[in-house]
């Protein structure tokens, strides 16, 4: 019998010496499956290096299955990731790209059986606005040009159900815009924040202009997950021409103005 059970607590061992390097080695293909098939194919992660827990990887965002279109983030994306504890057990993850943050953002996930909710610490990070081209319409006919800045104090996002809620506070600033469908270059620089209110679990849009030629503003908010929002966009005095086209492209025009609806 001893023979017997040396053999068993030696297979055993082998086991589970090969599961945990398994865990521990995981390559990192493994979480760019598992991001393109959360993501519906919209946002890839190809040429992956290193393990799940450490790596880095080209970067793509695409309008989904079917899509012919992609645009790639420059230099593309580095990543850790680990277990934790915060009330119960999270992954944390440390997100950087050399062409677009200044500090890594850190992200904590707490993973459960009926919600989701993943938190971002404090963050500044520029990105090139020509990425949004890759997601398909309205995106790949207006072409943008610029930076996006996007900063927050913290911000978070729930998911009960399968419904979506939002906590804490997101800056987008939109600079110096521009779009190959309107000969006035740049448009202008913009400001999008969204804001929440916990006690009532409404997120809040509002839209502003800093500068420019072509004036954008407008209100909206989540409800039941979706975003409803209203606007408008007028082209400042003396840009009437340049801006006629792209008016009429991304809005209902009424008279001088195009009004913005979403939702």
């Amino acid at each position: 019998m001893a023979p017997l059970r040396i053999r068993h607590w030696a297979w055993l061992g082998t086991v589970t010496g090969l599961l945990i390097a398994l865990l521990v080695f995981a390559p990192a293909r493994w979480l760019g499956a598992a991001m393109g098939s959360l993501s519906g194919g919209k946002l890839q992660m190809v040429n992956p290096r290193g393990t799940v827990w450490r790596g880095q990887a080209d970067l793509l965002l695409s309008g989904g299955e079917g899509s012919r279109g992609q645009t790639a983030l420059p230099q593309g994306i580095r990543w850790t990731l680990g277990p934790g504890w915060s009330q119960g057990p999270v992954l944390r993850a440390s997100l950087s790209s050399p062409c677009c943050t200044e500090q890594p953002l850190v992200v904590t996930v707490h993973p459960g059986l009926a919600s989701n909710n993943i938190r971002f610490d404090a963050f500044s990070s520029r990105w090139p606005a020509a990425m949004l081209v890759g997601l398909g319409t309205p995106w790949n006919t207006l072409r943008l040009d610029g930076q996006l800045l996007l900063q927050s104090p913290g911000f978070a996002v729930a998911w009960n159900n399968g419904r979506p809620l939002l906590d804490g506070q997101l800056v987008i600033e939109a600079h110096d815009l521009a779009t190959r469908v309107s000969t006035l270059r740049p448009l202008g620089s913009y400001r999008i924040e969204i804001t929440t209110r916990p006690e009532s679990n409404e997120a809040h849009l509002a839209l502003n202009t800093l500068n420019g030629g072509l004036q954008l503003q407008g209100n909206g908010q989540w409800v039941g997950g979706r975003l409803r929002f209203r606007g408008d966009a007028s082209a400042s005095p003396g840009n009437e021409t340049a801006l006629a086209n792209l008016l009429s492209i991304i809005g209902r025009r009424d008279g001088k103005r195009s009004v913005l609806t979403f939702g």
